[in-house]
């Protein structure tokens, strides 16, 4: 069941949100510099494995929850918010850790089960989903239209969708540019400052916005 009172506007959260440079992202462009496209390739297939694991899981345990609870529902949203300028503020102060981090020489090649692997453990402990999957998606469930774990699923699964699509061009462009990135550590540097900034909106953003009657 899909709701689409709002779907465009939840589609555009839900984007920017993806879009901005965390934990995936990062991990992904280091595999790109590092050993090329095809490892950033097989990292984008674990981490979206991981992520649809977040979905499931909540899911099936907190769509009965949320329909009903509004308190349940600001707790989320405020917690939410709050961490989101954290890792906003975080990205920024450890802008050069990050780059140092990011900015490495190219690695041995490793077997492309590995790669998935290790892209899987990225993508299911990604603080980014939790805050998208019980912060920002219950705010774009219709109570009215009832079944709000088929709703979570629905919305979820496009979630999942965009995060793929853009977690691929971002391993496509790292892969691709791995010389040009890896030469200028403040080029990551900015790419992490301006993730920080925009966390720092999103969770202000965020906190504010009243849920979706």
């Amino acid at each position: 069941m899909l709701p689409t009172r709002h779907l465009l506007e939840f589609l555009l959260t839900v984007y920017v949100v993806i879009l901005i440079p965390g934990p995936s992202v990062l991990f992904i462009v280091s595999r790109g510099i590092a050993l090329g496209r095809r490892a950033a390739l097989g990292t984008v297939l674990g981490n979206s494995s991981g992520f649809t694991v977040q979905l499931v899981c909540f899911s099936l345990g907190l769509g009965a929850i949320i329909a009903s609870s509004d308190t349940v529902f600001v707790t989320l949203k405020l917690t939410g918010a709050a961490y989101l300028v954290f890792l906003g503020v975080r990205n920024i102060r450890d802008r050069r850790a990050l780059a140092g981090l990011l900015g490495v020489r190219e690695g041995a090649p490793k077997p492309f089960a590995t790669i998935v692997r290790q892209g899987f453990v990225v993508g299911v402990t990604n603080p980014k989903g939790f805050l998208i999957f019980t912060a920002i998606l219950p705010q774009f469930i219709d109570r009215s239209s009832g079944h709000a774990t088929a709703q979570l699923l629905t919305l979820g699964a496009i979630t999942v969708g965009l995060a793929m699509l853009s977690d691929g061009l971002w391993g496509l462009g790292a892969g691709t540019a791995r010389a040009w990135l890896g030469r200028s550590p403040k080029r990551l540097e900015r790419l992490s400052a301006t993730g920080g900034v925009m966390l720092v909106g999103l969770g202000v953003g965020l906190a504010v916005t009243g849920r979706q009657p």
